[in-house]
């Protein structure tokens, strides 16, 4: 098992790929930290995980409460070797005009501001434990962004350089930092990216874009997480994967 004994926190984990990931990484021997905003759904994917993890509700976008997921982490496992920043929203596909402030600042908050967070109290305990690894969830929307989409594209684009510029500063500390862009996939989030309703023809003008035919799933992106975390890629950091069925190609 690629994971085994190693301690992982995953945020966004109540849900979508996040749940895929903490899942996926107990499988390959981790110990893991359910972090979600909604209690009761990181509640649910630990129980379900079983002894191997634990849940924790936290808000990303607040200092207090990454810093309670850290320590949380830390205390209960007595380490922390693996940080996935996760935890993302979206606005509606609609003209970038109509979305208003508190929204535009929702998504930045949730997006970008949390890496800070997971950063300042995160980086210090994987020093502590002699390094690690961090994977930030980017998007295939920062790397060939849409209409539509353009405030939630800017996020990830800047998680995408933030991803980069971690990896050279904290490549002396022994922490590797990587991220994922997924093509848009099957979550809870999926009719917010969609342009108009959720239907069968919507879905097929996406997938007809993604020449391996079809939507990710959270296993893609978990299995492309356990990769980046492993010591598989020990001499990789700095990298974005496209786990995107071509379509960045």
């Amino acid at each position: 098992m690629k994971l085994q004994d190693r301690v992982a926190i995953v945020t966004g984990a109540g849900g979508g790929y996040g749940e895929g990931i903490a899942h996926y990484f107990a499988e390959q021997g981790a110990k893991v930290v359910v972090a979600d905003i909604r209690a009761d759904a990181a509640e649910r994917v630990a129980s379900d995980i079983g002894p191997s993890a634990i849940a924790i509700a936290a808000d990303v976008t607040k200092s207090e409460d990454t810093k309670a997921m850290i320590d949380a982490a830390v205390k209960h496992f007595g380490k922390l070797d693996i940080l996935v920043n996760n935890a993302g929203t979206t606005h509606k596909n609609q003209s970038m005009l109509n979305i208003d402030e508190a929204t535009f600042d929702k998504v930045f908050d949730v997006n970008v501001k949390s890496i800070y967070h997971a950063a300042m109290h995160g980086v210090p305990a994987l020093e502590k434990n002699g390094g690690g690894v961090i994977i930030n969830i980017a998007s295939t929307a920062g790397v060939r962004p849409r209409p539509g989409l353009t405030w939630y594209n800017g996020t990830k684009g800047a998680v995408i350089a933030i991803t980069k510029s971690m990896a050279v500063e904290l490549a002396d500390r022994k922490i590797r930092v990587c991220g994922i862009n997924p093509v848009m996939g099957e979550t809870g989030l999926t009719d917010q990216f969609l342009p108009g309703e959720d239907s069968p023809e919507t879905r097929a003008k996406i997938i007809a874009g993604i020449p391996l035919g079809r939507m990710s799933r959270p296993l893609d992106i978990a299995k492309a997480c356990g990769f980046l975390a492993s010591d598989e890629a020990e001499f990789i950091t700095g990298v974005l994967l496209e786990v995107d069925g071509g379509r960045c190609v």
